[in-house]
Parts: structure tokens; sequence; C-alpha cells
């Protein structure tokens, strides 16, 4: 029978991330994971290390870094066999990042990459380049953040299934340069 203990909710819907702390502590991809394994409910080093595949000392150290960016908080504690065991949630259910940088941008789709690599479904990955007036662009963009907003959500024991939205316009090119 699945966990029926309720738990905690992230304190926030959404989070701006734009501190420096924050993007470095977003430049590495099993950050990003650990963060995509906390978007549902609180977890212990115990229980990411076996979900993720990874040392319960490198799940440790990179919570720390998670921890003192604000992007993770200790949600919950409980004494065990001696021991106190915490229980890390996310600090906020969506993170925005109003302005990609480069390191963290790349370590997302690093970390994206191996959730690829790991899903056994079958993943649906496209890119495609619209041109698209201003105002054409800023509906797209509204109608996919609100596609994702208003997915429902199922039951505690169904499949979790990552959603990556990415809209951005293309750097001209250069006069002379390709198009």
């Amino acid at each position: 029978m699945p966990d029926e203990t309720p738990r905690p909710q992230p304190p926030q819907d959404v989070q701006e991330v734009g501190s420096p702390q924050q993007f470095a502590a977003l430049a590495h991809p099993l950050r990003q994971r650990l963060l995509f394994a906390l978007g549902h409910r609180p977890a212990t080093i115990s229980g990411l290390a076996a979900q993720l595949e990874v040392g319960k000392g490198n799940v440790a150290h990179h919570l720390k870094v998670l921890r003192e960016a604000g992007l993770v908080y200790v949600a919950e504690t409980r004494q065990v066999r001696g021991g106190t065991e915490q229980h890390y949630q996310r600090t906020a259910r969506r993170m925005l990042i109003a302005e990609p940088a480069g390191a963290g941008t790349v370590a997302m789709f690093g970390a994206f990459a191996q959730e690829l690599d790991r899903s056994a479904a079958e993943t649906v990955v496209t890119l495609r380049h619209l041109r698209l007036t201003p105002e054409q662009a800023r509906v797209l963009g509204e109608t996919l953040a609100r596609l994702v907003d208003e997915a429902e959500e199922g039951a505690a024991d169904d499949a979790v299934h990552g959603v990556l939205v990415a809209m951005y316009e293309r750097a001209r090119p250069e006069a002379g340069g390709p198009v």
C-alpha cells in the first residue's frame, strides 16, 4: 500500500532563481536530478540515493549545496535507530529561471538527457523554429506555460513524467553570415 502520510507542500508555488549562488547550484546535472526527484514529495538522502542510483555521500554533498542556495530545505526530521533522518523538499513547486545562464542551462539539459536515457517509456522531443510576430510569440509562450501549469496531477502511485518547455528567440545572423 502506498504511503498515505500527508507530506508538507513546498512553501511557494513559484520561486524565481536569479542569484549567482543559485546558478552555481544549478550548474551540476545531479543537482538538477535531485530537484526533479524532490518535485512531488520530500525524500531522505538514502531514498534519493537509491532512486537516482548514486552514493549517499554524493547526494548529501549536493543537497547541502542546494540547501545553501535556498533551493531545498529540511521539511521534516525524525528520530530513527539513534539517529536523525531528514526529509528534504524543494522550496517551490516550480522554479522560474528569469534570465537563464549558460552553465545552468547546460546542466539542466544534461540532467534532462540523463532522465531520457533512463526512461522506459517512449519519449517526445521536438525542436522546431517558427517565424512569429511578437504578438504570436507572446501568445504561444503564455499558452505553453498555461498547458504545463494546468496539467492535472494523477494519483501518487502513477508514473512521474518530466516536461521541459523552452521558447526563445533565435539570435539573428550577422550580416553576410549563414541563415
